[in-house]
């Protein structure tokens, strides 16, 4: 398992070894004792699974109590992931970080609490699946504008507006968006 920070190095990008042959392959996709030689989590509270079709944005979304760490990964198609600091004494806030993941691929993203975490999916569809480090929490539910022109996130549109929940399309941008201290 390669585990590499991304520019935003609290974010990690995991590559796990892939054991293939004329069957398919084998993988581990988490690893308690690897996860904490890389510092990484290694107590789950909950999985989730979703499956979104072609151009469909998922976030920016984040708990502002019982922030959640999450573990992403992709098992079908292939999504754009981005995580943004939004905790406001970090030298990194309000800046963000992506990486491809795909079934190809086989990369797991680690997004910490503390940042907000979405996805768009660049294949026909996509089945998106993630740890979360803490239960979902209804109340602390936010989520910030995918579009906030203070982010810049260089989403890879293919010239189609993405398809929002309508959560999303409301979301404040991140000036207006409660965050971390």
């Amino acid at each position: 398992m390669i585990v590499e920070p991304l520019a935003l190095p609290e974010v990690k990008l995991i590559t796990p070894r892939v054991f293939g042959d004329e069957r398919g392959f084998f993988l581990e996709s988490f690893n308690s004792a690897a996860f904490a030689i890389h510092g990484l989590p290694t107590e789950w509270q909950q999985d989730n699974h979703s499956r979104s079709r072609r151009g469909v944005l998922r976030g920016l979304h984040y708990q502002l109590t019982n922030p959640q760490g999450k573990l992403v990964r992709v098992t079908s198609g292939a999504v754009f992931d981005v995580a943004v600091d939004i905790r406001r004494s970090s030298p990194t806030y309000a800046r963000w970080c992506g990486a491809l993941l795909s079934a190809e691929n086989h990369q797991m993203l680690y997004v910490p609490p503390g940042f907000a975490h979405g996805f768009l999916v660049v294949t026909d569809s996509a089945d998106f699946l993630y740890k979360c480090t803490t239960l979902w929490h209804a109340p602390s539910d936010r989520a910030i504008r995918w579009d906030d022109p203070a982010l810049a996130i260089d989403w890879p549109f293919e010239g189609l507006p993405p398809e929002l929940s309508a959560k999303d399309a409301a979301a404040p941008l991140l000036a207006d968006a409660e965050t971390f201290a």
